[in-house]
């Protein structure tokens, strides 16, 4: 059966030329080379040979940023190189004229390792779904209140480990802490039997900004260069027993993962959307009533083992990406080229509509199991009745790992002391 032509897409295919997300892949003839490609069908164009290929296309200023072995020469470029290279890249795909030099650039996905498409400098996690804050305060709270009293009033978030972002296909391994249940007199250690998802979207930062200047509402566009889908795993028993007082530490830090393709801010126009109605005024930095539609209508599905678990709609989140940089920013912190912020667990209000185990079992599990395998894809509309495809983010779930001796005696020991008293 004769090859398919790479430029003739199947009907509906949602990585056509209104998405063209950018990733970093490598050959199995040159596995240590990494390359930024755009992904086109089932195809990964080979940005670093299209100067060449194409030089009355691709300016030639912009050869060593597409050279590069990552996408942070990019990012850091600013916006209107950015829009400059997204033209260029749509024009080769798309122009007949250039089929015959574009041709050889194109890789079939199946013949590329794909890679982390950029080096992450800070990771911030937000907690942006009302739906999910209800639910979880209603679960880990049953008698007081859900929402805690600034939910509303900011957007909620903490600083993650950037080290342990990983890109799909890379496997979780469950991790080992101390939990502790109501019932036991003292805490124990050992692997989490409560391990969880979290599917989010994550922002990914390309111009830094100047410590002690706060980014504003309108300067969104500026600062964010695109999209990713993330799943920022959760062992919810650690978390639950070392979060009092201060906030999510190696309930977290073990993993996130995230999508292998890096989605331009701008092919999202077409899903722009309002927010859900706020009943509490934000304050003037947050008060976003003047500008663009904040909001972004992506449709998330979560899938365990293959079969669909949940439909998480990211229109619903209260705060949106826009508002959670100019909080992020606005006592001065700054931003760097490659900084990755996430919207928290993405919930709506109807049942099938929730992004973690935790929800969707009401805090009674099961939770994942070893070798279980979870996957996040998702979709927003486009111009014209197109879809945008959101790379898939994938890990499978594997054991705990055998510790040193002296750990695991010092926590035996505990334990029958634990008994004894």
């Amino acid at each position: 059966m004769p090859e398919q032509n790479p430029f003739d897409l199947a009907e509906g295919d949602p990585f056509g030329p209104h998405t063209l997300p950018y990733g970093v892949f490598s050959t199995a003839d040159a596995p240590g080379l990494r390359r930024l490609g755009v992904r086109y069908g089932r195809h990964v164009l080979d940005l670093a040979a299209l100067p060449d290929a194409l030089p009355d296309v691709v300016p030639a200023a912009h050869a060593a940023l597409l050279g590069a072995a990552t996408l942070n020469p990019l990012l850091a470029a600013g916006r209107p190189v950015w829009q400059e290279v997204r033209a260029a890249v749509r024009t080769a795909v798309t122009d007949p004229a250039h089929r015959t030099a574009v041709a050889p650039l194109l890789r079939s996905l199946d013949d590329v390792t794909l890679h982390l498409p950029f080096e992450v400098a800070d990771y911030v996690d937000f907690y942006a779904s009302e739906h999910h804050a209800t639910n979880v305060g209603r679960i880990f709270r049953p008698n007081g209140a859900a929402l805690p009293p600034n939910w509303k009033h900011l957007p909620i978030g903490y600083h993650g480990r950037a080290g342990t972002v990983v890109v799909s296909g890379t496997p979780v391994v469950r991790p080992h802490g101390q939990r502790k249940t109501p019932a036991d007199a003292a805490p124990v250690f050992g692997p989490s039997t409560r391990l969880d998802i979290e599917a989010e979207v994550g922002f990914v930062v390309g111009t830094p900004s100047a410590l002690h200047t706060p980014v504003g509402l309108d300067d969104f566009r500026d600062h964010v260069f695109g999209v990713c889908l993330v799943n920022d795993w959760s062992a919810r028993d650690i978390q639950a027993w070392e979060y009092m007082p201060l906030g999510p530490f190696l309930g977290k830090s073990f993993a996130t993962s995230v999508s292998a393709w890096i989605t331009p801010l701008d092919a999202l126009d077409a899903a722009r959307t309002a927010p859900p109605t706020r009943d509490v005024p934000p304050l003037p930095y947050l008060d976003d009533s003047a500008t663009e539609p904040g909001g972004i209508d992506l449709r998330i599905e979560v899938l365990l083992n293959g079969e669909a678990l949940s439909h998480p709609p990211f229109s619903a989140m209260y705060w949106t990406a826009a508002q959670q940089l100019a909080h992020m920013t606005v006592n001065g912190a700054s931003l760097r080229t490659g900084d990755l912020y996430a919207s928290g667990t993405v919930s709506g209000p109807e049942p099938g509509q929730l992004g973690c185990l935790l929800e969707l079992t009401e805090g009674k599990g099961p939770f994942l199991q070893d070798g279980d395998e979870v996957t996040l894809t998702a979709w927003a509309p486009g111009p014209d009745g197109a879809r945008i495809g959101l790379g898939e983010v994938t890990g499978r779930v594997l054991p705990a790992r055998d510790l040193p001796a002296h750990l695991t005696e010092q926590a035996a020991g505990e334990r029958e002391s634990a008994a004894a008293n």
